[in-house]
Formats: C-alpha cells, structure tokens, sequence
C-alpha cells in the first residue's frame, strides 16, 4: 500500500440536532456533518429534521445520514431529503445489503467497525475490510451496547499497521486525545479521518453529556487539535 503522506486530516462531527451547533461545526472549518437517522438514538433527528438543518451546510462540507438496520423505505426518505449526502451504515446490515441500498441510490457510503474495547475478542479488521471493500470509508468505533456514541475509545494499537481502506477514527475521541489518536493511526490506511460526537457535546448534571447538544467551544478546541497534529506531522515530513 503506497498511499501518499497526508497532512490535512478530514473532520466529522456527528449527532447533531439544532442550527446553532451546525453552524457553529461550520465556522470552525469542519468537513462533513453527521445527522442520526437511528430512532432509539437519544441524537435521532427525522429525515424531514435532517433536510432542515443540511440546507444550511455551504458548498464542501458534505451531510452524512446514519442508519442503523434501517428499512428501504426509512433511507430513501431521508436520502429524499438530504442531497447529495453520504450513508453510513452503522448497525448490522450485511455488505450485500450496504452495497445495494448505496447502488440503488447512487450514493458513496461508509461502513461502522464496531471494535471491542477490551482484549482481543477476535475482531479482523482486515477480514472486514475485504468484506466492505465497497464501502468509501471504514469508520472505527467501540463496540458498546446499542450501535455507537457511547464516548468510549478502543485500543488502537491492536489495529493491523496496514489496512487497504480509508479510515475514518470514532469511538471516544475529545479535544483531549485525538492528537494521540491520529499519532497511533495515521499511515494505517489509504487516509485516515477523524469523527466525534459525545467528545463535544455540552454537559449536564455530573459532567454527563448532554446528547445532541454540542458545545461551540469544545468543537473550535477539537478542530485546533487536529490542525496542531496535522501540523506536527508535516513537520516530520518536512527535510
């Protein structure tokens, strides 16, 4: 695999529900916006919802639609309502099911590795990745109950040191620790994006987050940390 050397890492924040936050993840210069179309998600926002807030998305800055073991008719109503945009596909739907919803609606779309957190417990990513071959991403998160945004990351050491698949890094990520993510990541795969919900959300009673609310703040945090990690890399490869 002899991808060239990338120094601007891709940025998605996802689970989003009010305008205010769109426009807040737009400002800060981010590249795809993720809407939940995944009812029993507390971050679920209807098709019609999703088509409201995804026409205040500018030129370059590409919807991405969730499901999860969504019917035929859930994903065409909400393609129907968010265009262009790209799926992704994040509960058990096989890659025979992923490829033909994304032929039938001419659309690019993403695959979610669900990685146990734990030990081992048997995961092949380059198994899957062969199995998704295609998908236009891979999206690595944390296995956890339900499908995704538990604010829990994996060991990414485990991952295999090449993957021939774009990879797009979940699972857990904040402004805290995405440098560290993109350092143990990048060079794994054809290119390497990162994704990130609960790690920018505003906080509730406890510290907990509040779902579907994010925080302007801690989105410009996320996108500086990002940018200083792709900066220090350039450094490396810089003579």
């Amino acid at each position: 695999m002899n991808a060239p050397a990338q120094t601007r890492t891709r940025i998605k924040i996802c689970g989003l529900t009010r305008e205010q936050d769109v426009d807040a993840a737009v400002a800060a210069g981010v590249d795809a916006i993720g809407f939940i179309l995944y009812p029993k998600s507390a971050r679920y926002v209807t098709p019609a919802r999703a088509g409201e807030l995804a026409r205040r998305l500018p030129p370059l800055v590409t919807p991405v639609l969730v499901f999860a073991n969504a019917d035929a008719t859930e994903i065409e109503a909400a393609t129907a309502s968010v265009a262009p945009a790209i799926l992704q596909f994040h509960g058990d739907e096989s890659a025979a099911d992923c490829a033909a919803a994304a032929r039938r609606l001419e659309r690019p779309f993403w695959r979610a590795a669900r990685i146990p957190p734990g030990p081992d417990a048997g995961f092949d990513l380059l198994e899957f990745a062969a199995e998704h071959s295609a998908a236009q991403a891979l999206l690595l998160d944390t296995q956890v109950d339900g499908y995704g945004g538990g604010g829990k990351t994996f060991d990414w050491s485990r991952l295999p040191p090449n993957v021939p698949a774009h990879l797009v890094l979940s699972g857990g990520l904040t402004p805290a620790n995405v440098g560290d993510g993109l350092r143990a990541l990048r060079g794994r795969g054809l290119s390497l994006a990162v994704d990130v919900s609960s790690g920018v959300e505003a906080e509730g009673p406890g510290g907990q987050p509040l779902k579907g609310i994010k925080d302007a703040d801690k989105i410009t945090r996320f996108v500086a940390a990002v940018r200083a990690a792709d900066d220090a890399f350039a450094g490396l490869l810089s003579p």
